[in-house]
Formats: structure tokens, sequence, C-alpha cells
């Protein structure tokens, strides 16, 4: 019943959303004419990356089929830890719904992969994951060191600030830590700028990484998650796009790119935890300095594709939700009654209606594409991720991490703001066009055979 009633919301009652949603709908594309395109999205994406529709179509198209084919592999293997249950206390099985999916695929992850967050979270000490993981990575690819500026004044107790330097020992800009939750601060995980960089002004980047890792007790360590740890590399990979930034003009400088090439740096940066060299150095137990035994070690990177046919799918489920709307002429647009009738047709005609998995967001309460910023843009972090794997997959091809590589990144992409069209940017680096490869075998997935194929 909480299931049903949540996916329910905003359709119907006092707070029904469908009205609101057919007038946006009809207002953008009415927008979108007056300015001479044929939809909302052809006109919102032609600042991105990606350009066009059609080209945020084909990479959501060939997504979609891969993440279901897993997706409906965990979803039977699922099936199969419910039905051995069912069998060994003697009851009839039942049929996987979605509000099932969470607390069986937990379990069925934990029998598959034998270990669980506290056998991992000793060898994840706060401290030692920045010091010898984010920035010996931003060392070893880029020369960076840091010198910790207790001098310098900080808005928190808890708030520590570093003077970061170039190889060559000049100064790029300060960089803040702001780790711990507290009252009054916002939750999650983010970056920001304080100082854009700007050679017409002569001004240096002072750039702050915001968590909220629960605080420990006085003289206990902070132990992370791998997620909290990912989380960490993933806003250093944000805090060295606004560090590296090298233009003149500060509305140009560091992250003022597109929505869907604004992740690009934050993802490459978090693929360097699943590299041998990088986890070996900081993954250490906090009490004996023992390395992570690498049979735990393999577990743990073998566990990070598990449940990715469900995440892939609900998120690609809910773009192409986005996409259909903002795709259409305003006379195309459905009446109010036809809302979420409109959604499912969108769905099945790309073949992403797949009972047990719901799209992460339905159109009544989809507030990214009608009321946060991101109307067209939802693929972007999928976008940003393709490009951030084919990335990957370019370091590897090169020789992997060295300086010569992260310098070469550096200098076509990390340092230049948006003073190249992103997808320019891309290719000047890449050597061509993006490539969704990478990101399958990233995610562990697999493009369905075709006929012509079997």
């Amino acid at each position: 019943r909480i299931y049903r009633a949540s996916i329910a919301r905003n359709n119907g009652g006092e707070a029904d959303n469908t009205a609101l949603v057919v007038e946006i709908v009809k207002l953008r594309a009415r927008q979108a004419k007056l300015l001479g395109y044929a939809n909302y999205a052809a006109y919102s994406l032609e600042d991105e990356s990606a350009r066009s529709p059609e080209a945020v179509n084909k990479m959501l198209g060939q997504l979609g089929p891969a993440a279901l084919l897993k997706a409906k592999s965990e979803a039977a293997d699922i099936q199969g830890l419910i039905d051995a249950e069912a069998k060994a206390a003697g009851v009839k099985p039942f049929t996987l719904q979605p509000w099932d999916w969470a607390y069986y695929a937990q379990k069925a992850r934990k029998a598959r992969y034998s270990f669980d967050e506290a056998q991992v979270k000793p060898y994840f000490e706060l401290d030692r994951v920045i010091k010898d993981g984010v920035f010996y990575a931003a060392q070893v690819l880029y020369g960076l060191s840091f010198k910790e500026r207790a001098d310098l004044p900080v808005y928190h107790p808890d708030v520590k600030v570093y003077e970061v330097f170039n190889a060559d020992g000049s100064q790029l800009g300060l960089l803040y830590r702001d780790d711990f939750e507290r009252p009054n601060k916002d939750g999650g995980a983010w970056m920001e700028s304080f100082v854009d960089q700007s050679g017409l002004f002569g001004l240096k980047p002072v750039v702050t990484n915001n968590l909220n890792i629960p605080k420990p007790p006085a003289g206990q360590p902070a132990l992370l998650t791998l997620d909290e740890v990912v989380t960490l590399y993933h806003e250093f990979g944000h805090a060295l796009h606004g560090l590296f930034s090298d233009v003149k003009y500060p509305a140009l400088a560091g992250l003022s790119v597109p929505a869907d090439f604004a992740e690009y740096p934050s993802q490459i940066n978090e693929m360097f935890v699943r590299e041998p060299e990088i986890l070996a150095h900081f993954a250490r137990h906090y009490q004996t300095g023992e390395p992570m035994p690498k049979a735990l070690q393999d577990k743990v990177l073998a566990a990070q594709t598990y449940g990715e046919g469900f995440g892939t799918s609900e998120y690609v489920a809910a773009a192409m939700i986005d996409q259909a709307w903002h795709q259409l002429s305003e006379k195309e647009t459905p009446p109010v009654s036809r809302v979420m009738a409109f959604e499912e047709a969108a769905l099945t005609k790309n073949g992403m209606s797949f009972n047990p998995i719901p799209p992460r967001y339905h159109t009544p309460y989809f507030a990214h594409a009608f009321s946060g910023g991101y109307q067209a843009a939802y693929y972007a972090y999928i976008w940003s991720e393709v490009l951030a794997r084919d990335t990957g997959n370019w370091f590897h091809r090169h020789g992997g991490l060295t300086r010569a590589n992260g310098d070469f990144f550096r200098a076509k992409v990390l340092s230049r703001g948006r003073t190249l069209e992103p997808g320019v940017m891309f290719e000047q680096f890449y050597g061509g066009a993006p490539e969704i490869g990478p990101l399958l075998d990233w995610r562990g997935l697999t493009l369905p055979k075709t006929p012509a194929g079997r």
C-alpha cells in the first residue's frame, strides 16, 4: 500500500500535478516554436554537448535494452531466492513485485558475494582515504601537492583548508574540506566555488568539497562505506575541474559547462577508486595498517556491478519519459486525462515497460523535468558518464595512470572551462565521438543479441 501510494502521488486529489504538466509542456513547446525549433528538446539541447534530441535518443536507445537485459537476469535471481525461501518454509512462493526488490536484492547480493559493509569500513579511514587515496591519485596523475593551512580562516571548526601546488611548486589555489554532517547543514555532497579562476582579474580558484559523513566520537576514527569513498573521489573531481581552470573570463571558468558535461570530470575521478594501484595505497586497516585482503578486495569490486540492471533501467526509463514530453509539439501534447497513458505508451514504445522496475520518477512528481531545471536534460547524468567511461578506456589504452596522460587530460579538458564547445573538446581529447561500449563494460551490461547475431 505504501508503494502504491508513493507512485500515485500528485496524480489526483488536491495535489494533482497533471494539469500543470500539460500546461508546462504546451508552453515550452510554444516557446521553442517561436524561436524556430521543432520542439523544446531541440531548443534546449542545442547548448548541451549532446547537441540534438536524435543523439540523446540514440544513446538511451542503446543503453535501455542492455540495462533491461541485466535487470531481467537480476529479477530471475531474486525470484529464485524467493522460491527457495518459500520452499524451505513450506509455503507457496509469490511473484516478485516492485516493493520486494530492495529487500530481496540486498539478500541476494550478500549471498552471492559473502561480505557486508562492516567488514570493509575498517579499511576506509577518512584521513587515510583523503591523503593516501584522493590526494595521492592527484599527485600521480597531475603532480599536485597539498599543504594544510591551519592559519587560514574557516567558517566552522570541522573545516580544513589546503593550499594546492602544481608540480613546479607554483600555487594552484585553495581547497576547503567540509566533511562532517551537522545541524543546519544541507544534506548530500557537493562542490562549490568560492572564487572562480580568472586570468583577466588575476584570481586563483578557491573551492570547497562538502560531504555529510557522520562525525565519530572524540578520539575515534571516521570509517567510511565504499559509497562514501566513491563520493569523496567524485566531489574531488569537481574540485579539480575548478582548480585546474585556466581561462581569461570568470564566466567561462571551471564548471561553467552544460549539464551533460558537468559531471564528466567528477565521474572520471571516481573511477580511480577501482584502480588497483590507487586502492592498494589507501585501503589499509585503520588499526594495523595491513592492506585489505585480496579476496575481500575482489569481492568488493565484483559487487559493484550487482544491481546495475535495476539502477540503470529505472534511470533510463525516467530519462525517456523526460524526452518524450519535451519532444512534443504543442498540438501533440495529450489532454490531462491521458497523462499517465502517454507515459506508459512512451515506455512501451521504447521497450522499457517492465513491471518489477518502474521508472525512477513518474510524470506527476518528476521534479527534475518540470520544476528542477533538468527539462529535456535528465539524460545528462548518464551522458556525462559515457564520456567518463570512454576517458577511462583512453587512459588504459595509453598506458594507464601516468603523469603524461594526466597532463594531457588536464590541458585538453580540465583546464578549459567553457572556452570551447564541450562536444568538440571531448572529441579533440578522445580522438573521436563518444562510444557506449566502455560504459556498458563498467556497469556489467551487454547489448542483447540481434536476430542476425544469433
